[in-house]
């Protein structure tokens, strides 16, 4: 995939990553016919079952490391206080350097800045206007995987009407946001950002699934709502409407309650009838003025909370995981992409079909991904070609490609997985 095309992020892009499950790709690799014997297909599968359990021994090791250097940057951790700054600063780079791995593994596709800012000028499924406190963080990246699009009825005209509109949405989305150490007083002699609830330092992750491309700066933590100018108008014009009435009925009454203070303070000497009662009517007034403005501050509280509501439904059902128990979930679907193309490269090498190079290999991938399964995908096997030549299955001449017959194959991946326990492996 090119980086113009990762860029744009268009419907037509094809991605690396493959929805198929794993079970799914092997059986139809067994069904497909290049292992004649019955007995073939039986090493085939225990050849997949043994790559798979190195994979997944490999990748534990890999979470292991991460849930390690976590430690100091989860929001609920106390790791921190027993860090000094020289250990955060070593460890940070490697928590960041590791998790990318595991993503990229897992065929995620970062975000690029173009994409983000183009989608936010697109229109949003959430109807809202928000703002985030990106001054109070270090960085943000959001990755995605898999897209496809929808259609869905959008309100207009404050609910009178309704119309059709497409989104691009994301399958999957990962966020990563790091919070300042230092949030700065003010910036410029601008207003001060408001503080994060977030422990400075911390490091927040969140998984989502389906959530629209123009939607996700409503990802960010501390994210507010915030009245937009269409919303201003529909409560403002109002309340000028109403309260000016109010205000000059009280302009030419007001005065009166001077006097009447005036003669309780010892000022003015008396006061009449006819000032008594505009006094009375002053104060209805200002009751009534009063009770005009709670009643417009409980409406914009209102709408504020609908749309606070709305805001939170659109990511709170789309949550899939946060922060440490991200790992888990991301490590065990990288460990299912890696063996899937493990397996269709492996696969495709050993069958008799004239495939010994690696573009060859990935067009012949790429078309029975498609035939199969009707899923267009960009496949790369670079990735699973270098793990299967580091576990010694495959060798290379030139641009030629070869992996070892299933036999050899399986002595030789027993002999990888008595390495990971050498004492465990000696009589």
């Amino acid at each position: 995939m090119d980086q113009q095309s990762a860029q744009d992020g268009g419907a037509s892009e094809r991605e690396h990553f493959i929805s198929v499950r794993k079970i799914d790709v092997l059986d139809a690799l067994i069904d497909h016919g290049g292992l004649d014997a019955p007995s073939d297909r039986e090493k085939f599968r225990q050849f997949c079952r043994l790559l798979g359990a190195i994979y997944h021994y490999e990748y534990h090791d890999q979470l292991e490391r991460l849930h390690d250097d976590y430690f100091y940057f989860d929001p609920d951790s106390t790791g921190h206080a027993r860090a000094d700054a020289a250990t955060i600063q070593r460890v940070y780079p490697d928590l960041i350097g590791a998790l990318i791995e595991v993503l990229h593994d897992a065929n995620f596709v970062e975000v690029s800045r173009e994409e983000i800012e183009r989608s936010h000028r697109e229109d949003t499924i959430v109807r809202i206007k928000i703002h985030a406190p990106v001054e109070n963080y270090r960085d943000v990246r959001f990755f995605r995987r898999g897209h496809h699009r929808e259609t869905v009825l959008i309100d207009a005209w404050y609910g009178l009407r309704r119309r059709e509109a497409e989104f691009k949405v994301y399958d999957d989305v990962v966020m990563l946001v790091t919070v300042k150490e230092n949030v700065p007083a003010s910036t410029g002699g601008k207003k001060s950002p408001r503080p994060s609830k977030l422990r400075p330092g911390a490091v927040l992750l969140k998984y989502f699934r389906n959530i629209a491309s123009a939607d996700l700066n409503a990802l960010f933590p501390d994210v507010r709502v915030v009245m937009s100018w269409r919303d201003q108008l529909v409560l403002g014009v109002p309340a000028l409407i109403g309260g000016v009435p109010i205000l000059i009925k009280l302009a030419s009454t007001v005065t009166v309650l001077f006097l009447i203070a005036g003669f309780y303070l010892g000022y003015a000497g008396t006061v009449r009838d006819e000032e008594w009662a505009g006094a009375l009517a002053a104060i209805s007034g200002l009751a009534a003025l009063g009770g005009f403005a709670v009643t417009q501050g409980m409406k914009f509280q209102r709408q504020t909370l609908i749309h606070q509501k709305a805001l939170s439904d659109n990511v709170y059902y789309r949550n899939v995981n946060n922060n440490a128990g991200i790992f888990d979930t991301l490590i065990g679907e990288a460990e299912e992409q890696e063996c899937k193309e493990a397996f269709l490269a492996y696969y495709f090498l050993l069958e008799p079909n004239g495939i010994d190079t690696h573009d060859a290999l990935d067009r012949h991938v790429e078309a029975w991904l498609k035939q199969t399964f009707g899923t267009d995908v960009d496949f790369e096997s670079n990735h699973a070609l270098e793990k299967l030549e580091r576990h010694g299955l495959l060798t290379r001449d030139g641009e030629r490609l070869a992996v070892l017959p299933l036999d050899q194959a399986l002595l030789r991946l027993d002999r990888v997985w008595n390495d990971f326990f050498p004492r465990a492996a000696k009589p």
